[in-house]
């Protein structure tokens, strides 16, 4: 794949209404810093691949949308009535994907979790290196249930299909899944059990930050920061 022939798309929701299952380890206050943490690594995790030209940020959050214009990513506003919406999340992706094309439409889109601060950008340029020409594909998570990661190259349309079961719905769409060592683009956070496993991994140095700062109880070990190593180019 040619460098700068993709740009990614990350949905954030609400920071006061994300990672709910994390009640029990984080309060509410320190849940939408460790989301906005999070998103921040992720996104620059991708902003650090060659090949990714740019991102855009789907997101009805204010505090969201000024990190990722601190980042140099655009901001797409939510479609309204999304965060009301059971599949909000792909609309939200789908909405953005076509602005994307409407502007640039011989570019990939790759749409990304946002909670993935264990992601090294040579885990994405990897997976934008494998990925077919003629097809749209996808990194299925840690549980191998879910969708880490979904491409679709120039010309042919995202259709996202995230939620619950998603790594099966996207394949049953036609959606290659790649395999590879790649456990930080895997590792979604979701629940303490999450966050072990990626502390574990390394995060990126937002969230590392962050959860030093909180300490105990809300540290589930002590935070390491990622080790990457150099992204390849393609």
């Amino acid at each position: 794949m040619c460098p700068h022939s993709v740009h990614a798309v990350i949905a954030v929701k609400s920071l006061d209404s994300a990672k709910s299952r994390l009640a029990g380890v984080l309060a509410p206050a320190h849940r939408s810093r460790l989301v906005l943490a999070m998103f921040t690594d992720t996104a620059a995790a991708a902003a650090a691949v060659e090949a990714i030209a740019g991102i855009t940020v789907v997101t009805p959050d204010p505090a969201v949308a000024a990190a990722a214009q601190g980042l140099g990513a655009d901001v797409h506003p939510e479609p309204a009535g999304a965060g009301a919406d059971p599949d909000g999340l792909n609309t939200a992706l789908a909405a953005a994907a076509a602005a994307i094309r409407s502007q640039h439409p011989a570019v990939g889109v790759l749409a990304l979790q946002a909670d993935l601060p264990g992601l090294c950008p040579q885990e994405l340029a990897a997976v934008l290196a494998a990925a077919p020409t003629g097809s749209r594909a996808l990194v299925a998570d840690h549980a191998g249930t879910g969708t880490a990661a979904l491409f679709a190259p120039a010309g042919i349309p995202l259709r996202p299909r995230f939620g619950r079961d998603s790594a099966h719905r996207h394949r049953a769409d036609g959606a290659r899944e790649l395999s590879g060592d790649w456990p930080g683009l895997r590792q979604d956070v979701d629940t303490a059990a999450d966050l072990a496993a990626v502390q574990s991994l390394g995060t990126g140095p937002a969230t590392t930050a962050l959860l030093r700062e909180l300490g105990l109880p809300y540290r589930v070990r002590e935070p390491v920061t990622q080790v990457c190593g150099p992204v390849a180019t393609s």
